[in-house]
């Protein structure tokens, strides 16, 4: 990460946003969506977040498909919601702009160039990408310091993650303020230290997806009967603890080297065994009818529903563990219960 100027550290460090916030969001797809009803739930009023989005019906598309996103959690009145005409109108005084338009790397490229023409010199610029890294959709950009991946897990108004990827040339206090405004809305922000093809959530699940396809598609499960296998296992083990740390138990006293000595061989031939299958490899038929024929069209209302609780009895339970050392639970409080503080 870059040295920046005593000018530039000083600008970010005056930054102590609270109560008057303004948040721009560039794109109104399901993550664009998803981000403003997240917003909008720690914000005191609409009117101080805007959504830019280039499709001729915006203002009625945003209008009509926001509320699947909040439901009822959501008090503020949308008539006060900032649809812009133009990116200059989106971007002017804007303390934060956050983008999640398409995955073109073109796109993003020159977006960028223009974001940075109409925003405040002192205002976070965030991409929420799937996977180009910030380096280089900021390739064109006067200032390369400003930018930062902010990935997050999806839905991100319900999944506290958020993987903060910077490039080799983001400031250090950009990524503090960012980390500090997510933490303070009781989110888990989790610091990439290098840029890699789709991050580290992406890759972990695509690498469980690729054994996944392998196994159903050599024939040794269903697909109905792989997801009950990880929704009655892994799934919720995960939930309280992850990879390491489980299989740190695992090994006992010992911990993960006494795993690894215990059942290191039998990992190997696991390892050794994996499905190599790739994407066009022939798989595509077989696997997406079983897909469709067990689940048809999958009720997301229903899936995020059962997230949120099982979200929010994982911070009571951590609560409970951590109320002796004075912590704060998984996902915290909201805003609005909490002292004002600063992005």
């Amino acid at each position: 990460m870059s040295n920046s100027s005593p000018d530039q550290e000083s600008t970010i460090q005056r930054m102590n946003f609270t109560l008057d916030l303004k948040i721009t969001l560039i794109g109104a797809g399901t993550i664009g969506l998803s981000f403003a009803a997240f917003h909008l739930s720690h914000l005191l009023s609409a009117s101080t977040l805007t959504i830019y989005d280039t499709r001729p019906n915006a203002e009625q598309y945003i209008r009509e498909n926001l509320t699947q996103f909040y439901g009822a959690h959501l008090s503020l009145p949308l008539s006060k919601l900032v649809v812009a005409q133009t990116l200059e109108e989106a971007v002017s005084g804007a303390h934060i702009v956050q983008e999640s338009g398409p995955e073109n790397l073109t796109i993003k490229r020159a977006l960028w160039v223009e974001v940075e023409k109409y925003a405040p010199k002192d205002a976070l610029l965030w991409s929420s990408t799937s996977g180009i890294p910030a380096s280089q959709q900021a390739q064109d950009m006067q200032d390369k310091t400003r930018l930062l991946v902010v990935h997050p897990y999806n839905p991100p108004h319900i999944m506290p993650l958020l993987e903060l990827v910077p490039s080799p040339a983001t400031n250090p206090r950009v990524i503090r303020r960012t980390e500090e405004f997510w933490q303070q809305r009781g989110r888990v922000p989790i610091l990439i230290q290098k840029e890699v093809t789709g991050f580290v959530a992406n890759r972990l699940a695509f690498a469980l997806l690729r054994e996944s396809i392998h196994l159903v598609n050599s024939g040794v499960v269903s697909v109905t009967n792989l997801d009950r296998i990880v929704e009655s296992s892994m799934g919720p083990r995960w939930a309280v603890a992850g990879p390491f740390k489980s299989y740190h138990a695992g090994g006992g006293p010992a911990g993960l080297e006494g795993f690894f000595k215990n059942i290191g061989d039998t990992v190997q031939e696991c390892w050794d065994d994996a499905g190599q299958i790739n994407v066009g490899d022939g798989w595509e038929e077989k696997i997406f009818n079983e897909a469709r024929e067990v689940y048809g069209t999958i009720d997301t209302d229903e899936r995020n529903r059962v997230t949120r609780r099982l979200l929010d009895v994982l911070e009571e339970e951590k609560e409970k563990g951590t109320r002796k050392e004075g912590s704060r639970g998984l996902l915290g409080t909201p805003l609005r219960s909490r002292p004002a503080s600063g992005v």
